[in-house]
């Protein structure tokens, strides 16, 4: 393994071009857990702060996964697309995977958007609301934006006051969030899903049923177009 002593200016990104350069050249196999925090901040002889800073931006890319308590492993899918372009992040959702989300929210979310529309209170909308501001102030940080994504669209379920909507989606909450955290971080926020979700807000809010569902309805049937254009890259 070569992993050189870094004393440069931009330490973070020398650092990221080195543990890049060992994943592609297969010193670090897909599936290999990465030195530990201690060791690499030892042996680029930085601090660690800025290991955190190169590893995060191997994370956002997908070519690392950090898993709480073990370690940071290169993902195996890394074995399929062999070297990786700093501007093509790996999307770590199957096709399966994504078709299946998409179902389920056409058939419950669409549901409990006919049924805010009749039950939703006053504090209903104002969850909502608030869901959508934190949304709007994350726009450059995707995680906290899909955390904020999620508690949008619970908020919408919850509205219904259908107990077992409810109890679903907080039981899939872990898998809905890495849902719409793969989505964002491969495909972007964008300003069209910024805008199809104050949109959904503003007809919940009027009680426009129709608008709200065909709103979300286009936003996953551009998000549908957009996986396929990703999935025909990574080919």
């Amino acid at each position: 393994m070569t992993l050189e002593s870094v004393q440069k200016h931009n330490v973070v990104n020398v650092i990221y071009e080195q543990m890049k350069k060992n994943i592609q050249d297969g010193v670090w196999e897909p599936g290999c857990k990465l030195p530990s925090e201690s060791e690499l901040t030892q042996t680029f002889n930085v601090s660690r702060v800025s290991v955190r800073s190169a590893v995060q931006k191997l994370r956002d890319l997908g070519v690392v996964i950090t898993h709480q308590g073990k370690g940071t492993y290169v993902t195996r899918e890394i074995a399929r697309y062999g070297a990786f372009s700093d501007n093509q992040p790996i999307l770590h959702l199957s096709q399966e995977e994504f078709d299946d989300m998409r179902v389920f929210r056409q058939t419950v979310e669409f549901r409990c958007m006919d049924l805010a529309v009749e039950k939703a209170t006053d504090e209903d909308i104002r969850q909502l609301e608030q869901a959508l501001n934190r949304m709007l102030v994350s726009k450059d940080d995707y995680k906290k934006y899909s955390q904020a994504d999620y508690d949008f669209h619970l908020a919408i379920v919850k509205a219904s006051h259908n107990k077992v909507f409810i109890h679903v989606m907080e039981s899939l909450k872990n898998i809905y969030i890495h849902y719409l955290e793969e989505l964002n971080r491969v495909l972007g926020i964008t300003l069209e899903s910024v805008e199809a979700h104050i949109k959904v807000f503003m007809a919940l809010k009027n009680r426009d049923a129709t608008t709200a569902s065909e709103t979300l309805n286009n936003a996953m049937a551009h998000n549908v177009d957009a996986i396929t254009e990703v999935k025909l890259t990574e080919k």
